[in-house]
């Protein structure tokens, strides 16, 4: 699912994060790929070890293309999850800094 505010696409991660996920995950990453994106996790139940690399992978991408990528409203079991992994929430987001 994809909505657009403000020039920013939002991406909203399905709610079984696994192996079976991972394909259509990365799938949905690359067709928004070069453009600003938000990241919904909201509904998320489970996330497993493939998908979260897929979720890492997007952040350097959106990093190496200066492209902010920001994870918002994330359920608790995805932040759960993310604590279990060793991976804090900000580590998957990407904010071009203010030229000084």
């Amino acid at each position: 699912m994809e909505n657009t505010h403000s020039g920013t696409a939002t991406l909203a991660l399905p709610p079984i994060l696994d192996l079976t996920a991972a394909a259509a995950v990365l799938e949905n990453f690359l067709t928004r790929r070069g453009k600003p994106l938000s990241v919904n996790a909201a509904e998320v139940q489970r996330l497993g070890g493939q998908c979260l690399q897929v979720l890492l992978c997007a952040r350097a991408a959106w990093a190496a293309d200066e492209q902010e990528l920001r994870l918002d409203s994330c359920s608790e079991e995805f932040l759960a999850a993310l604590d279990l992994l060793g991976v804090p929430p900000k580590i998957l987001t990407y904010c071009k800094e203010m030229p000084a």
